[in-house]
């Protein structure tokens, strides 16, 4: 096998993928040599091991897809198969619930934060990572559009509210620095301490943390999309998919608007 290091090197200058990315790399190698190494076997005694230790499915596919491009790099003729994943609904938060959250009137700078932070995702169905790095520059008010960078530094423009446009206003203006949501002195916010933010903000609003806090309210905006006439097309463009399978998981439709399908196109209603 060629050297790990020189894999995450060539990604990380000919590929030109993001740092976030080379970490995910680092942990999948670290992941694999826990339990076996990078040959047909090893791997094998890897994807044992970490069921074993209790690890889900769906993390170790994670990693697969890691594992998989540092083989094909490796001119490896063989990849590892995907596990099969129980197949759950996807968290979202309850349309009563956003009402709560767009009606509650935040009281000072970090709620303030957190609270347009959290509008925002809902309102445009943008990745936490995206909505920290963008600037004031990245946010055009007269044309309500954002300026995003999605994964593998791919940018993209994605349309957002009038409504949303009054709040982004109101809160740009109660700060000077260049990256919209910072922290008090312009630095990049922590992941953690915006969750923890977040699933405070949601009790103070009258409402649990839903399963998957932050990235819940992205699968809020899907299937809200969905739900108002939205193509899975159109979708894709604002989720920065870059597959139409991906989007078409996030569209899937929960129970109560199959229910409400059922009673229209039902046989036997028309025929009652």
């Amino acid at each position: 096998m060629r050297p790990f290091a020189d894999f995450v090197r060539e990604r990380k200058y000919l590929k030109n993928v993001s740092p976030r990315t080379i970490e995910f790399y680092w942990d999948c190698q670290k992941s694999v040599l826990r339990f076996g190494d990078f040959t047909d076997e090893g791997l094998k005694q890897w994807i044992v091991g970490s069921r074993e230790a209790g690890i889900s499915p769906a993390s170790i596919n994670t990693r697969i897809t890691g594992i998989n491009a540092y083989l094909r790099w490796c001119g490896e003729n063989y990849k590892l198969p995907f596990l099969k994943e129980p197949e759950r609904v996807l968290p979202t938060v309850a349309p009563a619930d956003v009402a709560k959250l767009v009606r509650h009137k935040p009281h000072g700078r970090c709620e303030r934060r957190i609270h347009t932070l959290a509008l925002t995702l809902v309102d445009t169905g943008a990745r936490i990572e995206e909505l920290l790095t963008i600037s004031r520059l990245d946010v055009d008010l007269d044309n309500l559009l954002l300026k995003l960078r999605g994964k593998g530094d791919r940018e993209r423009i994605v349309p957002f509210s009038i409504e949303l446009r009054r709040i982004l206003f109101r809160y740009i203006q109660s700060h000077p620095h260049q990256l919209v949501f910072c922290t008090r002195d312009g630095g990049r916010l922590m992941r953690r301490n915006v969750l923890r933010d977040f699933k405070r903000l949601c009790q103070t609003s009258g409402f649990p943390a839903p399963r998957r806090a932050i990235h819940s309210l992205r699968h809020t905006f899907a299937l809200n999309y969905i739900r108002n006439g939205g193509s899975v097309f159109h979708l894709q463009q604002a989720l920065g998919h870059s597959t139409l399978d991906m989007s078409r998981r996030y569209a899937n439709l929960q129970t109560d608007d199959l229910q409400r399908m059922q009673q229209r196109v039902s046989i036997l209603n028309k025929l009652r």
